[in-house]
């Protein structure tokens, strides 16, 4: 197993849709890039940009392919890059009354299969790892490399503070504000996911697991996920929180570039 250390920061339940776009091209709404495909019952949508070996992102909680603003100029030059807007977020379909981690992994497994790729890389924040762990578990051979950044494969206080905890389960009964879809997005992390550690010896993929040392992820939950994954690798981004790509977007791009291709 290997090690890597960085240094990276990024914000809890990060709405990408806030940040200002650094170029002409508006990631998660760009015509020219974006596709619709009929999948387990729901439109799913999602852009494609660049050539090459596939690579797939998975955005976090409650966000869209707009996360990925700036991931998606510098893998294009290397990857074909599909952007997924997750089930119930950005401009996918979805139910609140149906949304679970292994239904969305299901989605983007028949995605592939609707694109006829055999296998992708996947890079995936948060929820996006925890997608991305599932599918490398449920649909192997779809997942050449997996990189996950910010992940838990439990809901509970030895993955996540307490206080943590506390904040989703107020959000669902006290926010007389909030939309069905934003309730039951909270309410599945209450609730998933639900993953063994020793379920993960079933990836047999090359895996990069990440996540800030001040991360909402629990440091020992992310390297217990680390040492039972066989031969993966670590990086522990110091002075960093929960999130992805954004504040070090040149270092964590090439964190997992070398990663992708070594």
């Amino acid at each position: 197993m290997k090690s890597i250390t960085c240094i990276f920061f990024l914000l809890f339940l990060y709405t990408s849709a806030s940040l200002a776009q650094t170029n002409t091209i508006v990631y998660g709404s760009n015509p020219q890039a974006g596709h619709y495909a009929s999948i387990n019952g729901i439109k799913l949508y999602y852009e494609t940009y660049g050539s090459g070996e596939p690579l797939i992102m998975l955005h976090g909680n409650g966000g869209s392919i707009e996360a990925f603003n700036m991931q998606i100029p510098f893998f294009e030059k290397y990857y074909q890059v599909i952007v997924i807007d997750s089930r119930l977020q950005g401009k996918s379909g979805g139910s609140p009354d149906r949304i679970s981690y292994d239904l969305m992994a299901s989605d983007f497994c028949a995605l592939l299969d609707y694109l006829q790729i055999k296998s992708a890389n996947v890079l995936g924040w948060s929820d996006g790892g925890i997608d991305g762990i599932i599918m490398a578990m449920n649909c192997p051979e779809k997942v050449k490399r997996l990189a996950i950044s910010g992940a838990n494969i439990v809901p509970d206080s030895t993955a996540m503070s307490y206080a943590d905890i506390l904040g989703m389960k107020d959000f669902v009964e006290n926010n007389k504000t909030a939309s069905k879809k934003e309730i039951a997005l909270t309410q599945m992390m209450i609730d998933q996911p639900n993953i063994p550690f020793t379920s993960l010896i079933q990836i047999h993929c090359p895996v990069l697991v990440m996540a800030g040392d001040h991360d909402m992820i629990k440091p020992e939950h992310t390297i217990k996920i680390f040492q039972s994954i066989h031969g993966a690798s670590l990086c522990i981004f110091p002075d960093s929180n929960h999130g992805v790509c954004q504040q070090h977007p040149k270092l964590f791009n090439e964190t997992v570039l070398t990663f992708l291709t070594k």
